[in-house]
Parts: C-alpha cells; structure tokens; sequence
C-alpha cells in the first residue's frame, strides 16, 4: 500500500492542526496539537485512542464540521476553512458522507426520505432520487424498510440507513466515527463489513474513528492518538486471513443457519447483577464458578471432601495465590496436612490438563478472532486426531470465529459441527462434537477476565 500511496495525490492533508477550546481562559482546553498528517485515496484510515484523546475532534475538523484555531485541512487541494457557506454546504453534500454513532435521522421522516434528504437541496427529478434511494436500500437489505419511520428499526438497520444516506451524492470519502458504538456485535459486524466493501469494491476513501482494537484489522493506516497527539502512524497491510464467517453472507447472519444472535439469559441476568463492578471484580467472583467448571469437565470419582479441597486448591491456582507446583504438590498432599488426597499420578494428569487449559485459553486473542479461530481449530484437530483437509480446518475455523462473535451460542456451535453436510453442518459424530463445544465453552470461560 505504501508504495502505491507514493505515485497518488493526497486527498486531505492536515498541516500544524490545533484546536483549542476557551482559549486564554482559565478553563482552556487543548483538544488537538500540532497535528499533521497526509491521506490518499482509497486508503482505509482508522484513527484510533482512548476516549478523549482527541479523534473525533480530529475527525470533524477534516469534515469541516470544527474549525481549527490555528493550522488548515486540505482537501482536494482546498483549505476548507476559507469555505463560504454555499461552499461549505456543497462540500458536505457532494465530496464527503457522514456516518455518526446516533445515526441522526429525521423521526419525522420515513426512511426513504432520510435517505434522500442530501440529494434534495440540489434540485432534479423527485423520482430519480427516491430510485437511487431505493437502490441503496436495496444494496443494504433495508428496501423493505422505506415507508417506515426510523424508530420503527433496531439499531442496526439505522445505521445502515445512515450508510446509504452517506452514499446518496457518491461522495469520494466517507467519515465514520464510532460508527458500531450503540450496536450488537452482529449489527456490528455487518456495518464494519459494509465499511470494508465500500473502500475495496467501491474504492472510496474510509476515515474511521474507533477505540476498539479489533477494528484494526480493518485499516491500511492506523494513526494512533493519546493526549491530543498523534503519537504513532502506522501503515500496514490490510489483514488477509484465510478464516472466513460460516454463518455469515452477503454481510448478513444466513437465517436458515441462526435464528437470532445468542445472549443466554443467565448472562444477560449477570450483566445486569455486575453493572455496578469493575472488571477486575467481576473477573474475581467469576473464579469459583471457573473452576467447577473444571472439574465438571475434567471429572473422575473420588470423595466429596477430595473434590471440595481439591476445588479450593484449583480456585488459589487461579487467582494465582500459588503457583503450578504448589497446586500440583496440594492435589497430592494428604488430607490431614491440608492437601486433597489423590493419587499422585491421578493429582499430575489433572494438574497438568488444567496448566494446559489455562494456558490454552490464555491465547485467546479477541482482538485477533481470525487468528484465534483459526489456531483453535489446529488444536481440535490435533487434540482429538480429527480427520480434516485444509478446506475442512478452514471450515471448523470460520464456525469457532463465529462463536468468538458471538453470533452463534454453544447450542448452535455444536449442531453446525454435528449436522450432515446436507443440513448445513461438518458431520462430526455427535460425541465429537459435545467435546469440541464444551471445550471451547471453557476456554472461553477461562479466558474471561471481566
């Protein structure tokens, strides 16, 4: 990317930007400083930071929506300060699209109308804009929706609604900030998807504000932001990864395969009981309920006082109170001496399948799900000696990606390895597929950490 960058022009150019708020007063706020910083066309940009930092003011002084106090964007070759109004308005109807968090469209109006609203102001035929409305909607699976009102729509088709209201002029460049910020990880996924396919199929120019490091993926430029600086530009390859949705298609859950995003009712009920708590805290009252867990995977018959002291020992090795062998070495201890009583070689095989499921689970990136997915499935097969081509792993691989978002429930997981090829499925029998879904279930247990 970089080197095709080198032989383009830049589409918007921000040079020596500050933009501070309540200047010389007592209160005065410094929200960007001495930003500078060059994009060209087609690049996916994401600038990204923690909340505060100063992104989102970055992002409407490049769309004109926030004047700086001192230095100038450039787009086109154009100092977009020095804009008159009339000018000004052009430029936000024609050379950008604008794509917000809250969506921002009219209650007032049905959907088709939102859509068409920035085409409006610029005259012409009424039925050529509705059919280029019409067919925005239609790209994005929402035709159906246009008589309606947008309260009438979840979230997520709001925001795709949004996205074709973006599109409706053809702008070259398209600014998102925090665009998923108030959806479900599968709205979420669809948005970030549609995102992609705009700037690889339609080859515009994505500026994308966001502070969640699993979009990153997404960007060939991410600029990196702290404190109102930019303290790091880094230029890279857009993720290739050969691990694909299996649920996903045409940037929608196939709804022969999912019914409905999974959020089991015990969560939603732990939700809202931890509100209140760090995660930290809710990472701590989570480690009694891991390992049970364990032992309910990893089970054998012995005494209630051997598995009660036996959990107890487990629970201290993870809040990491003590360390492998002090956990090992308790397992084996006599009971009189404060140990668990087991046989030691039954006490090493234990000990060390749980080391391996900590440390397994300890992998699991959800910042990197593709590559998680896709090393989860190596690990399943090699575990269980699973007969799999590379197109079979790959498969596996895209059903574990699934799961790690969450569209997908453990029930579904095991049902899509399970089921004939007819059914949409893998064909695994069904005890392999019991021990691939309780696997994954406690490693992504274990991998909690609030």
């Amino acid at each position: 990317m970089e080197n095709e960058t080198k032989n383009k022009k830049s589409v918007v150019v921000v040079k020596d930007l500050n933009v501070i708020y309540n200047k010389g007063k007592s209160n005065e706020v410094r929200s960007l400083e001495e930003i500078d910083l060059e994009i060209f066309p087609q690049e996916y940009v994401i600038i990204f930071g923690p909340s505060g930092c100063g992104k989102s003011t970055l992002l409407y002084s490049i769309s004109g929506l926030q004047r700086p106090t001192s230095g100038m964007v450039m787009v086109d070759g154009e100092d977009i300060s020095t804009y008159k109004k009339k000018k000004s308005a052009w430029f936000h109807r024609h050379k950008i699209g604008m794509i917000f968090q809250s969506f921002h469209l009219i209650g007032s109006l049905n959907i088709l109308d939102n859509v068409c609203l920035p085409k409006t102001f610029d005259g012409g035929e009424v039925e050529d804009r509705r059919a280029k409305a019409l067919e925005l909607l239609g790209r994005f699976t929402i035709a159906n929706q246009a008589d309606k009102f947008p309260m009438e729509l979840s979230g997520g088709q709001q925001q795709r609604v949004s996205i074709a209201r973006s599109l409706i002029n053809d702008p070259d460049i398209i600014l998102a900030d925090e665009p998923v910020g108030n959806l479900d990880s599968k709205s979420s996924h669809t948005v970030m998807e549609i995102l992609k396919e705009l700037n690889e199929i339609d080859k515009k120019t994505i500026i994308l504000v966001t502070h969640d490091p699993s979009h990153l993926r997404y960007g060939d430029k991410i600029v990196h932001m702290v404190d109102g600086k930019i303290v790091k530009i880094e230029q890279k390859q857009k993720a290739n990864t050969s691990v694909e949705s299996y649920v996903m298609k045409d940037g929608k859950v196939r709804e022969d395969l999912v019914k409905g995003e999974y959020i089991p009712l015990d969560l939603r009920h732990l939700m809202r009981s931890f509100s209140g708590l760090t995660a930290n805290q809710i990472s701590n009252l989570l480690v009694p309920f891991k390992a049970q867990q364990l032992f309910s995977h990893l089970f054998f018959s012995m005494t209630n006082d051997q598995i009660e002291k036996a959990i107890k020992k487990v629970e201290d090795f993870l809040y990491t109170r003590i360390n492998f062998e002090d956990f090992f070495e308790g397992l084996d201890a006599d009971i009189e001496k404060g140990g668990a009583g087991w046989d030691r070689r039954v006490a090493e095989s234990f000990s060390t399948q749980v080391k391996q499921l900590v440390e397994r689970a300890s992998e699991i990136s959800f910042a990197e799900k593709e590559k998680t997915a896709r090393s989860l499935a190596e690990y399943f097969k090699s575990k269980w000696n699973l007969d799999l081509d590379e197109k079979r792993v790959s498969e596996l691989a895209g059903i574990v990606l699934d799961r790690l978002e969450n569209r997908i429930g453990r029930d579904e997981f095991q049902d899509l390895i399970n089921f004939s090829k007819e059914k949409n499925g893998m064909s695994f029998n069904k005890r392999t597929a019991i021990k691939i879904s309780r696997e994954l279930e406690l490693l992504l247990l274990l991998r909690y950490s609030g």
